[in-house]
């Protein structure tokens, strides 16, 4: 195995692990370097995936990430055991291994972790007093632990309770009665006290600004931080260090603009597969005006551009050019980095406007195609990936946050978003679209769900089209207390798809929504 080097950056990273850096990303670049990350275990809760903490842990490495539930973006790094990576700050070594110590050092300096002296006269330097934490009431070996805290890190050192006074300096007791340190912590904040209340919710710094970064040959565009939906085919596009947002008009924005605001796509794939296309049929008679039956004719799209050995192939014959100019036929723009698909096609007119709002938009039904339609492409349909752990497609796609824009009355501070549990969401969209169905039955038949399996060979949903195989995804350990047997769990099941007007909700089986179709 290729042991682990990196440096130390107080504040905001250990090497490329850099604080506010995507699940995704981090994931991708681990698995890329399997000589240096031989295991890697995901730990999730399993009731709530995307509100509670996402926690990656390197045993071979000793080394333990924890990402917040709802970006997704890594807050905070923990060493936790110091002699399985070699770690340097300002080119000095945070821990050197007994064999590298010179002869006649003391026996406490060869220890598994760095000394109180070590990081007071070589690393760091003065600071302020710690913290000192109580050992628990049932724990026998009578040693506490006293948090010693740099501006964005922190080192952990066991001391015994005995030994511990208020009244003495920290010099004293590190000194004299303190062990080399067990961990330490890498955060976003002046001490560990200051950050961890806030250490899942505060703004972190851009990526960008973190000049240790390598650089790439091109610039990489801004994450999108949230897709705020409208309706009619409206989404606006917010970018957290942006001027302002960038809005997606299904129906009339073209490839060009795409490529000018959100970069070349990552990968183009070619829509072939049909095998849902039964359900397609039988709306092309209906009236021109969407019904919510519509949505799931579409189910086949709900992850199309998940597979990335299908994209990588369909990419061999197209390029840069192709992407920002000229693309022909039905094709996805795969925006891995940003968490979502676009689907490009001949131009169609956009799902009906929300009954609440309809009233403010009096030439939503007067929508006038070119007369060029036949010969140009447009976006006619975004697809937002969740990226839930434990779901089938799992870390193909960076996690996109979303609101229901249309759902938010006027004064609510409720908001439906991607974290919503989809029973609550699909109560507010059935009180706002109760009013284009006859009655309540009629309503009842048009939003039922559709399952769709994940694992059977002829099931649409193995399509490489859909999702790719399941050797390529990435399952995980499920929390203690989750009530399922982590031993050959590969994920959260068969998923149900759910269509309103404009919208197919892809849902898990914990009422998550793993993936949301727009159109």
């Amino acid at each position: 195995m290729s042991l682990f080097t990196a440096q130390v950056h107080p504040g905001r990273a250990l090497g490329f692990l850099v604080l506010g850096a995507s699940l995704h990303d981090i994931l991708t670049r681990l698995k890329a370097e399997p000589q240096r990350f031989p295991k890697l275990d995901l730990i999730y809760e399993h009731s709530s995936p995307v509100k509670d903490p996402v926690v990656v842990n390197l045993p071979v490495n000793g080394i333990r990430l924890r990402f917040d539930g709802p970006e997704q973006r890594l807050r905070l790094i923990e060493v936790l055991d110091f002699t399985k990576s070699k770690l340097t700050y300002n080119d000095r070594e945070v821990h050197r291994p007994a064999t590298a110590m010179p002869a006649g050092t003391a026996p406490a300096e060869s220890l598994s972790g760095p000394t109180f002296r070590h990081i007071y006269n070589r690393l760091l330097g003065p600071t302020f007093p710690g913290e000192y934490i109580e050992p628990e009431a049932d724990d026998e070996t009578g040693f506490g632990l006293y948090v010693l805290s740099y501006p964005g890190v922190a080192f952990s050192f066991p001391i015994n309770s005995s030994a511990w006074s208020p009244g003495k300096d920290v010099v004293s007791l590190l000194s004299s009665a303190g062990q080399p340190a067990t961990s330490m912590a890498i955060f976003s904040g002046e001490s560990w006290p200051d950050a961890r209340d806030n250490l899942y919710t505060q703004t972190l710094q851009p990526l960008k600004t973190f000049t240790a970064l390598p650089k790439g040959r091109e610039s990489v565009p801004e994450e999108v931080g949230l897709v705020k939906i409208h309706g009619e085919g409206r989404l606006e596009l917010t970018r957290p260090w942006a001027s302002g947002p960038f809005w997606i008009l299904l129906g009339e924005t073209t490839p060009q603009e795409l490529v000018a605001e959100l970069g070349p796509p990552d990968a183009i794939y070619r829509k072939n597969d049909q095998r849902m296309s039964i359900h397609k049929a039988r709306t092309a008679s209906e009236s021109r005006t969407r019904r919510p039956s519509d949505v799931r004719d579409d189910s086949t799209d709900t992850d199309q551009s998940s597979a990335h050995t299908a994209t990588d192939d369909s990419e061999e014959e197209s390029g840069d050019g192709e992407a920002a100019g000229n693309v022909s036929g039905e094709c996805f723009f795969n925006y891995f980095y940003h968490g979502f698909d676009i689907l490009i096609s001949t131009p169609s007119p956009p799902s009906r406007a929300p009954p609440s709002k309809a009233a403010l938009n009096h030439d939503s039904d007067k929508i006038i195609l070119p007369t060029d339609t036949p010969s140009r492409v447009v976006a006619s349909k975004l697809i937002l990936h969740s990226n839930v752990p434990g779901s089938y497609p799992f870390n193909r796609h960076r996690r996109c946050r979303w609101e229901i824009q249309y759902l938010t009355s006027k004064g609510s501070v409720e908001v439906i978003n991607s974290e919503t549990p989809f029973t609550d969401t699909e109560a507010r969209l059935h009180e706002e679209w109760k009013s284009i169905y006859k009655n309540a039955e009629e309503a009842k038949q048009r939003q039922r769900g559709m399952v769709l399996n994940r694992d059977w060979g002829d099931s649409p949903g193995s399509s490489c089209e859909l999702l790719g195989g399941w050797e390529d995804s990435m399952g995980g350990k499920r929390a203690r207390g989750s009530g399922v047997n982590n031993d050959d769990v590969k994920g959260l099941g068969n998923t149900t798809l759910f269509g309103f007007p404009g919208l197919v909700f892809e849902v898990l089986q914990n009422d998550t929504v793993s993936g949301l179709t727009v159109f």
